[in-house]
């Protein structure tokens, strides 16, 4: 955009320094550009005008032509107000403001025909309207702009009221400013692309989205500037992609010997499923085509990423490279390193564990077998990017749930070796096409789309808390068959704000119902210390308790194939992410297992869509889809440190179709140009180049 928009909003016309202080402030507003950019959330239709007589004080808003008769200030200093008084052939309207009064006083004069626009009320049996806009009446001046048929409204905040800078004097900044330079936004999308989608310019855009001709035009202009918002992100996620390719090698890894197919014929304890060996198949030819791999597997919970994961490194340490796996906290991190462990038994290849709980005894040993070479999987926490963890020849990283770890944090895990190692980065919360598209569109994604052959789908039920003897009569029956049951809460100690069945409470209802010494109750919760968690999850392990209780601590990271029921207590109060989170915690052995979610009878809309969804369907894609229509992207995957939730005009859910056509142009664009050094392509270049984007691209990783 042109070098113009970057002048600090002091300098526009009916600022000054005060009003920017307070710009900056309350809306992050400091140049001409930030001010083009903040748009207006509705329009609303200015042709109607009311009668003062008509006025009712449930309309939302009206519009009303009236002379102004009579104003005064009245209060003292904290009560100051400004009081008027306007009429029509109808009948008298009151008018009050208690901000900005100095500033609305300048705009008043007795004797003249204004326009006034607001929410009505009734105060004292008269007609009356608080803080209403306002603008001297100029009937040649209906048609343009300040008095359009569709008038945008602007977010606002109270400390800006007091300086006349509601959503009508934020308009009049805007129409100033767009008076003077709208003649100057430089068009920033080829212009081939802007006919392949029948899209506005780019200066009209920003002139129809702030003051529109009409409804047609007002369309096109949020058109145009979604599609552009998309199509930069498409751009610079790609145009990353390009670079990492071009700028780091990768290890070649030309063979699968020994330990994957000793692996593959001799320990793996079940068949693959068609997406497992599709998944491994990308991976390995990855792997051989001297580019470093960033790629993204995504699996449903219990889908058999681990094994995939697993397999890939034993490619790595068949052509002399060593691995590492790591996780995001303690519990994940051993669950993956027993889980490798009893894959590959104890004499087949070297696997150890490093987290903040290793004895500094174990890990000099646990070093010096790592720069030898001799460990060749090492699985661990934050604890594997310290400075003192040096491997020979780190050859592929697996990440799990890589949105809890900074970019830095990755980012030292690549540099273990001269030559960046392979990266694998796992989750296991399904993310809507859109979304990945958006998070990791700079990586090759995988998905893993089938459970392992012989899994039985969870069941899931839904009860309220009037049916919970029901609940506790099926706790029984799985019980008396020789299964153990999870029994979740979402809070440790009760809470004043919200009326939840809490850990401590749930703790006590428990013991009375499954009295010791036919029951024994294990108790997991975040404020235990480690070494507590650890004990009372192995009495579980070892089937010393059937019943533990916990908080969502045990969201990931549990695997125990014999409990085989999941009780999800105010189950309204999760998202459905986290639901589907904890459900897979069963599900894990052959026998049947089931999931039953406990509610109040009052229930939210969107807590209903959530509980209805769980019960309907066991498919992780289709859960997230519905999350990301309910809670919209921000929310999802620490979204916080993608940078989407900069998008100011686009939505991820609304404009999933003209993301995809962005994100296929792009990808057009860059098969035949990826220089983009084509005459053509150059205003591409300028936008890449351009310090700002509106959008957080260093935050995309």
């Amino acid at each position: 955009m042109n070098q113009v928009f970057q002048t600090p909003i002091e300098y526009l016309k009916g600022v000054g320094t005060t009003r920017a202080e307070v710009l900056k402030k309350e809306l992050g507003i400091a140049t001409f550009q930030d001010l083009l950019k903040h748009f207006p959330f509705r329009h609303i239709d200015r042709t109607r005008f009311y009668k003062v007589c008509d006025i009712q004080p449930d309309l939302p808003y009206v519009q009303v032509l009236a002379r102004l008769t009579h104003f005064e200030i009245a209060g003292e200093k904290h009560t100051r107000r400004l009081i008027a008084q306007a009429k029509d052939d109808t009948g008298v309207i009151e008018l009050v403001w208690f901000q900005g009064v100095k500033w609305i006083e300048k705009y008043l004069s007795v004797g003249k025909v204004y326009v006034l626009f607001g929410k009505p009320g009734i105060f004292n049996g008269k007609p009356q309207m608080a803080h209403p806009e306002l603008e001297l009446y100029n009937p040649a001046a209906l048609n343009q702009r300040g008095n359009l048929s569709l008038q945008p409204v602007y977010s606002s905040t109270e400390k800006l009221k007091q300086f006349a800078l509601d959503s009508k004097g934020i308009q009049k900044l805007m129409a100033a400013m767009l008076d003077q330079h709208a003649s100057q936004i430089e068009e920033n999308l080829p212009a081939y692309v802007l006919k392949q989608f029948i899209l506005m310019g780019r200066a009209d855009a920003y002139r129809n989205i702030h003051f529109p001709e009409d409804a047609t035009r007002l369309n096109e202009a949020e058109k145009r500037l979604k599609f552009e918002e998309l199509f930069l992100l498409q751009l610079k996620l790609l145009k990353n992609k390009l670079l990492r390719v071009q700028k780091f090698k990768g290890h070649i890894f030309e063979t699968v010997g020994y330990y994957f197919n000793t692996f593959y014929q001799e320990k793996l304890p079940f068949e693959l499923t068609g997406s497992q060996k599709k998944v491994l198949k990308e991976i390995r030819q990855d792997s051989q085509r001297g580019v470093q791999m960033n790629r993204l597997l995504q699996g449903d919970v219990g889908s058999g990423k681990t094994v995939v994961a697993l397999m890939s490194m034993l490619i790595a340490i068949d052509n002399g490279f060593q691995t590492c796996l790591m996780a995001p906290t303690e519990i994940l991190a051993n669950q993956h390193f027993q889980t490798i462990k009893n894959l590959v038994g104890n004499d087949f290849v070297t696997v150890d564990l490093l987290t903040g709980s290793t004895p500094k005894k174990n890990r000099k040993v646990l070093h010096e077998q790592l720069q030898n070479g001799e460990l060749k999987i090492l699985v661990g926490t934050h604890a594997l990017i310290e400075d003192a963890v040096q491997f020979q020849n780190l050859g592929f990283v697996v990440i799990d749930e890589q949105h809890r770890f900074g970019v830095e944090q990755r980012a030292k895990l690549w540099r273990k070796n001269s030559i960046p190692p392979h990266i694998l980065v796992m989750t296991a919360t399904p993310i809507p096409r859109t979304l990945a598209m958006t998070l990791y569109g700079d990586l090759d994604i995988s998905v893993i789309d089938e459970l392992p052959v012989g899994r039985k789908p969870i069941q899931t039920f839904h009860y309220f808390e009037n049916q919970r003897l029901r609940m506790f009569g099926f706790m029984k029956q799985e019980i008396a068959k020789g299964r153990q049951v999870y029994v979740v809460y979402p809070l440790i100690q009760e809470s004043e704000k919200l009326d939840l069945k809490n850990l401590e409470e749930g703790i006590e209802v428990m013991r009375r119902e499954f009295p010791m010494p036919d029951y024994q109750v294990s108790i997991v919760h975040g404020k235990m210390s480690a070494k507590d968690k650890e004990f009372e999850m192995q009495r579980f392990v070892k089937h010393e308790t059937q019943i533990m209780v916990a908080t969502t601590v045990i969201e990931v990271g549990v695997n125990i194939p014999n409990a085989s029921v999941m009780i999800i207590e105010n189950a309204e109060r999760f998202g459905l992410s986290q639901l589907h989170q904890l459900r897979g915690r069963v599900g894990r052995g052959a026998e049947q297992s089931y999931c039953i979610l406990m509610s109040s009878q009052k229930l939210s809309y969107d807590g209903k869509i959530r509980l209805d969804t769980m019960v309907r369907t066991n498919n992780g894609f289709e859960i997230s889809e519905i999350d990301l229509q309910l809670r919209g992207p921000g929310n999802i995957e620490g979204t916080q440190q993608s940078g989407i939730t900069d998008l100011k005009v686009a939505d991820l859910v609304a404009d999933q179709q003209l993301l995809i056509q962005a994100r296929q142009c792009v990808e057009e664009i860059f098969a035949h140009d990826p220089q983009l050094a084509l005459p053509k392509n150059q205003v591409l270049q300028i936008a890449l180049q351009s310090k700002n984007t509106g959008l957080s691209w260093e935050k995309i990783s």
